[in-house]
């Protein structure tokens, strides 16, 4: 009796340490893990002397923060440069990105983005894009993701007084990764007015990543931005090579 005594007590002790582990278990899966911005920032230094002598700063900020549900992504840039005291690059933008996941693949969202260039005569430009998308590529390394919609631009441009116009929106993005410290991205959006389709300009972008430690990597980056109809005595193409040291967080 004492035995069998010992042996329920031991039993019961044991199976109410079991029930006490597993509530514990069942607390840490119900309870949701934080979710943070993860990103880049990167400035690039240019600088030269003799023959010629220019100065040019780009500084480049992206970050993202993604759940099973939904997407958040945003961005700034912003690049000034001189040559030979002259400002031959003064510009600024920003853009951010809500998408909403109705399946694995398929999404729909907003998009804002806003700039302004005084060397190509655009005083400002806000454009608001309304879109759905569909993930055609979404594996661990890889990711190709299209966008299409409707959108309305308010822009000072040139002499012209502010003005707006409806636009249709086409992007996609794609991005590679070739290991955990190296990375292909590029992205292309056109943006044409609906009832001018001549009327359109172009975004375009495509860089390199590779690692230098856990918080520090080499990124190279080319951003071209092309107007059909550029604003008087400017040129359709505005093309910047960017070499920069970016900080992940």
């Amino acid at each position: 009796m004492k035995t069998n005594s010992k042996f329920l007590l031991a039993l019961t002790a044991t199976l109410s340490l079991a029930g006490e582990i597993q509530s514990n278990a069942q607390t840490a899966v119900v309870t949701p893990t934080p979710h943070y911005f993860t990103g880049t920032a990167d400035i690039g230094l240019t600088f030269t002397r003799g023959n010629s002598r220019t100065e040019t700063v780009t500084a480049d900020i992206n970050a993202e923060h993604k759940t099973n549900t939904y997407e958040v992504l945003l961005g700034a840039a912003g690049t000034y440069g001189r040559n030979t005291g002259i400002i031959s690059s003064e510009s600024i933008d920003g853009h951010g990105q809500y998408n909403r996941l109705v399946t694995d693949r398929f999404f729909y969202g907003v998009k804002v983005d806003a700039m302004a260039d005084q060397v190509a005569s655009i005083d400002y430009r806000l454009t608001v894009s309304p879109l759905v998308g569909y993930y055609f590529i979404k594996q661990t390394n890889m990711t190709l993701a299209g966008e299409v919609g409707p959108g309305a631009v308010i822009q000072k441009f040139g002499a012209n007084s502010p003005h707006g116009y409806g636009t249709l929106r086409a992007a996609e993005r794609f991005e590679y990764k070739f290991s955990a410290t190296a990375k292909l991205w590029e992205s292309f959006e056109i943006l044409p007015q609906v009832d001018k389709f001549n009327n359109y300009y172009v975004n375009f972008e495509i860089g390199l990543e590779a690692a230098l430690s856990k918080r520090w990597a080499l990124r190279t980056y080319l951003d071209d931005t092309y107007y059909n109809i550029p604003a008087k005595n400017r040129l359709k193409n505005d093309v910047k090579l960017v070499s920069a040291l970016a900080y992940k967080f």
